[in-house]
């Protein structure tokens, strides 16, 4: 089959392959056949070693298809269902997916499935990206990864629930729990940070002011709900005019750099919240004085996944879309074959897309 390879983490081009081969499907697996897949920038981080991924391994992780064969003692789909990645799937039997009522921190599933390569390229071992890989025509899932659809939904748009829009939507409407009325700022205007909007306005804010140094980027932001954009130089007048300098009720950081998370630490009012989405490199630090965490007592807190329990925000999150509440088909910027996957990367890396989605 298809599929793009990178042989080592770093490397700036993918492989296009056509001679990618599965292993078997063992008990308690799923079999997909992909027909749409988003590009991430969390790919992107893969590549690149910020997330840390053993290679040689298949990129993707945001994907939608449908079940083409099941394991023995699968029961949730069978062959012909309509299905989303879920490449952080709850185990479902956790402390953190039943005493917690966290099932997005369950990483029992996602480890086991992204020590596990199901890929084989000339004989040898190939890993899928965080335990997926969806830049493949088929590709292998634990049970628990795949999430049942109404067949009647695009899988284009379907894709882009499996992170993206479930990553920025849920940080606003799960994690930071937007109130309507409220003030927000989103750094970086993304597929993520444009999801952040997006889940904002569902919430019901009432000023949503979009953060970016690229002009094409905060139209789109505005296009999506943001009652206004502006370069980073201008926050400051921004956050005068809406909040009369007191700072957001929620801020939002969709890049993961230290320097705009403080920023948006920085623009948080006293007593708000500061939610981080963006995934930074482990080696790099944030600081804060001792005094301001006391002082301000702002609420500080990252968005894994965006706090979602998959096997119900999935078609949640679909429902607010079927009900013209959510704009996907707005977020996808190109169509293209995975023959042009590296020009996508580029593309993103630019910053002159929101999502490109290949479509096999």
């Amino acid at each position: 089959m298809r599929a793009a390879v990178l042989r080592n983490v770093g490397d700036e081009k993918l492989e296009i392959r056509d001679d990618v081969e599965l292993g078997p499907v063992g008990p308690g697996q799923v079999k997909v056949r992909i027909h749409a897949t988003g590009v991430c920038h969390s790919d992107v981080s893969g590549m690149n070693g910020t997330i840390p991924q053993p290679a040689p391994f298949v990129p993707g992780h945001e994907g939608a298809g449908v079940v083409s064969e099941v394991g023995e003692g699968v029961t949730s789909v069978q062959p012909g269902d309509h299905v989303i990645i879920a490449w952080s799937a709850p185990c479902g039997s956790c402390k953190f997916c039943i005493d917690f009522k966290q099932p997005h921190l369950c990483v029992n599933v996602q480890f086991a499935a992204a020590g596990t390569p199901h890929f084989l390229l000339d004989g040898q071992p190939v890993f899928g990206f965080a335990g997926s890989g969806t830049w493949a025509e088929e590709m292998i899932m634990p049970e628990q990864g795949v999430v049942k659809i109404d067949p009647e939904t695009p899988h284009e748009i379907a894709s882009l629930v499996g992170c993206g829009v479930m990553t920025g939507v849920g940080a606003a409407i799960n994690t930071a729990k937007v109130t309507p009325g409220s003030s927000v700022v989103v750094f970086g205007c993304g597929g993520v940070g444009i999801s952040a909007i997006q889940g904002a306005r569902v919430a019901g804010a009432s000023e949503i002011v979009a953060v970016d140094l690229v002009d094409s980027k905060l139209e789109d932001a505005q296009r999506f709900g943001a009652t206004h954009a502006v370069k980073p130089d201008e926050l400051e007048s921004a956050k005068q005019s809406i909040t009369g300098g007191d700072g957001f009720d929620f801020a939002f950081e969709a890049i993961g750099l230290p320097a705009t998370m403080r920023a948006a630490f920085d623009a948080t009012r006293r007593g708000g919240t500061t939610c981080i989405i963006g995934v930074g490199s482990a080696d790099q630090k944030i600081e804060f004085n001792a005094f301001e965490l006391f002082f301000a007592e702002k609420r500080f807190t990252g968005s894994y996944y965006g706090s979602g329990d998959v096997r119900s925000d999935f078609n949640r999150i679909l429902g607010l879309w079927r009900s013209g509440r959510l704009d996907l088909e707005g977020m996808i910027s190109k169509k293209i074959g995975i023959e042009d996957v590296n020009d996508a990367v580029d593309d993103l890396k630019a910053g002159s897309v929101i999502r490109s989605v290949i479509t096999f």
